[in-house]
């Protein structure tokens, strides 16, 4: 199994709107990809929220290899990308990484 993982910080001001447009649009958006086989969001949990004015949140999607990722990130990235930085622009800040599942019990 192959992870995507996006971790944003999102500044309080644009929390509730962030959120119901992750649940609504883009976490389904993510999935009518068909790159992906489950999208999950974690909010994460630390005490350094309050000093960096808003919270951070995770999102996992998996897939079953690399190579649907890297469709993903060749076919439809650029556009999905382009969305969430028209709709909510420097209220939030993203990185991604790239989690291969090794082990699971």
């Amino acid at each position: 199994m192959f992870i995507f993982n996006v971790t944003t910080h999102v500044e309080y001001s644009a929390e509730t709107q962030w959120l119901e447009w992750m649940d609504n649009v883009h976490l389904p958006d993510m999935i009518k990809t068909g790159k992906f086989n489950k999208a999950i969001l974690f909010r994460v949990i630390t005490d350094q929220n309050e000093d960096q004015g808003g919270t951070s949140y995770a999102a996992q999607y998996h897939c079953d290899d690399k190579s649907k990722y890297e469709a993903y990130l060749k076919e439809d990235a650029p556009l999905l990308r382009k969305e969430a930085l028209e709709k909510f622009g420097t209220s939030i800040l993203s990185f991604r990484t790239e989690l291969e599942q090794i082990i699971a019990l």
